[in-house]
């Protein structure tokens, strides 16, 4: 189980992400209907996440393709490749925001 990065509570509704090293490689904004515009480090927009089933998350590319989803598990989220294979997991962090982790 490697840590490849966290995630840390931003300024109105934003969420800035880390690599395992401490350098920013991108930020999510919120979107209008209760999902997360996600944008690069310069700013470029990447992708999305909309709310999916049963308290999921479904993350899109920038063209609106599929590339994954994460589920809620025993103490954070499991998160899925597009084939529905496991290849990570977030854990709460103990000043907010999440810790993530490769499988």
């Amino acid at each position: 189980m490697e840590k490849k990065g966290y995630s840390r509570p931003g300024l109105f509704g934003t969420v800035n992400h880390y690599d395992a090293k401490g350098h920013k490689i991108g930020e999510s904004r919120p979107s209008l209907f209760g999902g997360m515009n996600n944008y690069d480090a310069r700013g470029h927009k990447i992708g999305e996440s909309r709310p999916g089933l049963f308290g999921g998350v479904n993350h899109y590319d920038d063209r609106g393709h599929k590339m994954g989803e994460s589920r809620p598990g025993f103490c954070g989220y499991n998160h899925y490749d597009r084939k529905g294979h496991k290849d990570g997991h977030s854990n709460p962090g103990l000043l907010g925001g999440w810790n993530h982790y490769n499988d």
